[in-house]
């Protein structure tokens, strides 16, 4: 345990800041889980942002948001661009990775505090045992706390921006100078066109979730929800914990890993918000994979191979997508990208670019499931709302609300 000093120093900073959580602080000591992240990235070299390279992004997002006035009416949704390094990004998104996060963690933490001590102790001595089980708790949360972290210090050595998973980790529009390079590996396509590109992608993202009031909670809510039917595999747990080496952290790392402890509940309430969650951000995806390329029409040559690219990336999934399964029990996967991009094409084709990102308006108005298999349909039918039945009558807005 005391041969390799760097490992004896690394397991004493987690126990200082496990034992520096205050108490109601939640599951999960959130300071550490950001330290472990950040040190991740550091060990595998996490350079700052120069000079050069943030006045690049921040042109490219600028350029990127004025194409988009012609392609989309929402409005702008980029006010302060900026370029972050690996670390920073870690820093800016911690607080929705919480919101997202610590319905699993509870869980986990639950569970492992039981698992760890007192689960088989008679109610005495449960109760005499009290602080003890605290302190297991504590470890418990530890223990989540240091998964969490790598995983998320695991996603930031990959993400290109803000926006990579769907979800929008921030109120500010970014880009990682890192995370462009990563992306353009492979590609024999200038770089500035690549990072014009991602940046339109960014933009557009940022327009929607600035401007579209009920997309942000529809999104996180799915995802919370689903993570609520998330159970932990008590007798997995119990079984990897009790064959651990508490003096070997790699084997209580690979032990806690997460993924094949988590167990979704086949609750019709789980399987209805997975289905939402999927469609929705089948939706955000197709739409933005639409004004991004009607912004990039006749203005940059690779825009076509450079969408192809982005689609089979998230289509295919990858490193990142099974981080993001570790951290909230599932697969974030937009599986019906192609048609939920069609939708979208044909509604433009049909009603104009303003009819097309009406539907933006309300969630009632938004395509469903089923109409992604038949757009034309919808795009026909859907003619048909009034958006003004949906907006709440004097004196009966607690109606219109449960309607909604």
């Amino acid at each position: 345990m005391f041969g390799n000093p760097e490992q004896m120093a690394q397991a004493m900073r987690q126990f200082a800041d496990m034992l520096s959580a205050p108490q109601g602080s939640g599951p999960v000591n959130w300071d550490m889980a950001k330290n472990i992240a950040r040190h991740s990235v550091v060990a595998q070299g996490d350079p700052s942002v120069m000079e050069g390279e943030r006045r690049q992004i921040v042109e490219a997002l600028s350029l990127a948001d004025l194409w988009l006035n012609e392609a989309t009416t929402l409005p702008s949704g980029v006010t302060t661009p900026q370029a972050w390094s690996r670390s920073e990004w870690i820093e800016n998104t911690i607080p929705i990775w919480r919101k997202l996060c610590e319905p699993i963690a509870e869980r986990m933490v639950e569970t492992m505090g039981g698992a760890l001590g007192g689960s088989g102790l008679p109610p005495e001595a449960q109760q005499m045992a009290g602080p003890l089980m605290g302190m297991l708790k504590q470890m418990g949360g530890m223990m989540v706390g240091q998964q969490i972290g790598q995983a998320i210090g695991s996603l930031a050595r990959e993400v290109i921006g803000t926006t990579d998973i769907g979800l929008p980790l921030s109120d500010t529009a970014a880009l990682l100078p890192g995370g462009i390079a990563s992306f353009s590996e492979g590609l024999e396509i200038p770089s500035d066109e690549i990072r014009l590109y991602l940046a339109l992608r960014e933009a557009a993202h940022h327009r929607l979730f600035q401007h579209v009031p009920w997309l942000r909670s529809h999104l996180l809510g799915a995802v919370e929800e689903y993570a609520r039917g998330i159970t932990v595999d008590t007798s997995a747990l119990e079984e990897q914990i009790r064959g651990l080496d508490i003096n070997n952290p790699q084997a209580i790392q690979e032990a806690l890993s997460g993924g094949n402890l988590l167990k979704p509940e086949e609750t019709e309430r789980q399987k209805a918000a997975l289905a939402r969650l999927e469609t929705m951000l089948a939706l955000v995806e197709g739409w933005v994979a639409t004004v991004v390329d009607r912004a990039a029409q006749g203005k940059l040559p690779s825009a076509v191979a450079l969408a192809e690219t982005v689609r089979r990336r998230r289509a295919t999934g990858g490193p990142a997508e099974l981080t993001f399964g570790t951290l909230v029990g599932l697969e974030l996967r937009p599986r019906r990208l192609r048609e939920a991009a069609a939708l979208w094409q044909a509604l433009e084709n049909a009603r104009g670019v303003d009819g097309r990102d009406a539907l933006w308006s309300h969630p009632d108005l938004m395509p469903t499931a089923e109409d992604l298999d038949d757009p034309d349909a919808f795009v026909r039918g859907e003619a048909t709302w009034d958006i003004s039945q949906l907006e709440a009558k004097p004196g009966d807005d607690e109606g219109e609300e449960g309607k909604s």
